[in-house]
């Protein structure tokens, strides 16, 4: 599978599922050889490459990038952590580690708690899943976390009239992070057919399901 034929959907889903706990790539490899793409169709290609690839980076540089702006408005980074939280509610691995260890410790205090906090049964029939697999947070639908991190945060961030300072930062954020993606040479082909092979294993994954 080459990256050029990935769609834009394909990829998301990747991101969406894909454990973000990964450490990011280091600062030298990070900062190496930059080009520019001969054409469109390398650019398209590259810009998805890195994209999966320094995902953990990208997200650390625009995390620096909101705090720096939000130096003179504590409130905002309250308001900031909210949205990142609402964001990584989306991921699955995220979803599952903060629903187990939520979990866990209220097993420690209340096991009766913690065991109304289980996801329902999923019914598989024939080997495979009825439907498409839900995540549950706390024994909860997912969505119920996403709506209720969104209007905390939408709350802060209405008090500490911090949104057009959001709004920059997250411009300046973004637009470092295409034009990173965008000149970033890929690495040697191995490593490249390393992560290729690992995309193609979560993309494998998300088709089955």
């Amino acid at each position: 599978m080459e990256w050029g034929n990935v769609t834009a959907e394909d990829l998301i889903d990747a991101l969406r599922e894909v454990d973000w706990s990964s450490p990011p790539r280091p600062l030298a490899e990070f900062f190496s050889r930059f080009t520019v793409p001969k054409s469109s169709a390398a650019w398209n290609s590259r810009l998805k490459c890195n994209l999966y690839y320094y995902r953990t980076n990208y997200f650390i540089m625009i995390v620096l990038i909101l705090g720096l702006g939000f130096l003179r408005r504590p409130l905002s980074i309250v308001a900031a952590l909210s949205t990142a939280l609402c964001f990584a509610f989306l991921n699955d691995s995220f979803a599952g580690t903060f629903s187990e260890k939520v979990t866990r410790t209220v097993r420690q205090f209340s096991p009766h708690l913690a065991a109304k906090m289980r996801p329902p049964f999923t019914p598989v029939i024939r080997g495979r899943r009825s439907a498409k697999r839900s995540i549950y947070i706390c024994g909860q639908p997912r969505s119920a976390f996403v709506a209720a991190a969104s209007l905390v945060s939408f709350f802060l961030w209405y008090v500490s009239c911090g949104l057009l300072t959001l709004s920059w930062a997250l411009a300046i954020g973004i637009l470092a992070t295409i034009i990173h993606a965008s000149s970033r040479t890929p690495n040697l082909k191995a490593r490249l057919n390393t992560f290729r092979e690992e995309f193609r294993h979560v993309w494998r994954n998300h088709n089955v399901l």
